[in-house]
């Protein structure tokens, strides 16, 4: 699916825009996860990926007070209809942003909701992202889509995707890590999946895989 690229696309998301101090890193989309904003992966987006651009998004969704990129019906029961009109959005929004910025396809780094919604963006919106690190995720589409248009130059079989789920994550149904990892294989993407002892919450661990895996990943312009 082709998003729709207006001269108003940027207007869909508060953002943040770090330049670049490091030419040969490809840049990073931060999705925070629920109740963050587009300051809260700043740090992690530097630590992960030193001397990167990073343009970091704010949810345009509430639940409560708290920003997310979709909604949810309940914990762990996503709208469906809405994920695929907010993937569309932010595809829509991520086209602009490169023509505003000159920014290369970025790889996504997302937390939980966040994370999430990187994995819609694959699924729906391939060749919006030339990767993606998916921190605690879920399988966010159901059904999977299956008969999603590829363009040829979009497609980009072995698109990198690094999961890192937490061994005691009490918001994940058991499997969930290993499933998604299945769906977006099957869709092409070069998928490694890591576990951390860990809850929902970042460790650590996760920011030196995540680190590890981006320095391994070459600069598509």
């Amino acid at each position: 699916m082709t998003p729709v690229v207006t001269t108003d696309a940027l207007d869909l998301h508060r953002h943040r825009v770090a330049p670049a101090t490091d030419a040969t890193r490809p840049p990073l989309l931060l999705l925070h996860g629920t109740g963050g904003d587009e300051h809260d992966l700043i740090e992690l987006g530097h630590a992960v990926a030193p001397g990167a651009a990073l343009l970091s998004v704010r949810g345009n969704v509430r639940e409560g007070d708290a920003p997310r990129f979709f909604r949810r019906l309940a914990e762990g029961v996503l709208d469906q209809d809405d994920v695929r009109r907010r993937a569309a959005d932010l595809a829509a929004f991520v086209a602009a942003a490169r023509e505003r910025y000159g920014l290369a396809a970025p790889t996504a780094l997302g937390f939980s909701n966040g994370a999430n919604m990187a994995a819609a963006l694959l699924a729906l919106h391939p060749g919006t992202l030339a990767g993606a690190v998916l921190l605690r995720p879920m399988v966010p589409l159901d059904p999977w889509p299956t008969t999603v248009p590829r363009p040829v130059d979009a497609a980009r079989p072995g698109t990198p995707v690094l999961i890192v789920s937490g061994t005691d994550d009490p918001l994940m149904r058991p499997g969930e890590a290993e499933r998604l990892a299945v769906l977006l294989r099957q869709d092409g993407a070069a998928v490694a999946h890591h576990t951390v002892r860990a809850g929902h919450g970042l460790t650590g661990d996760d920011v030196a895989i995540a680190t590890a895996w981006l320095a391994r990943r070459p600069f598509v312009s």
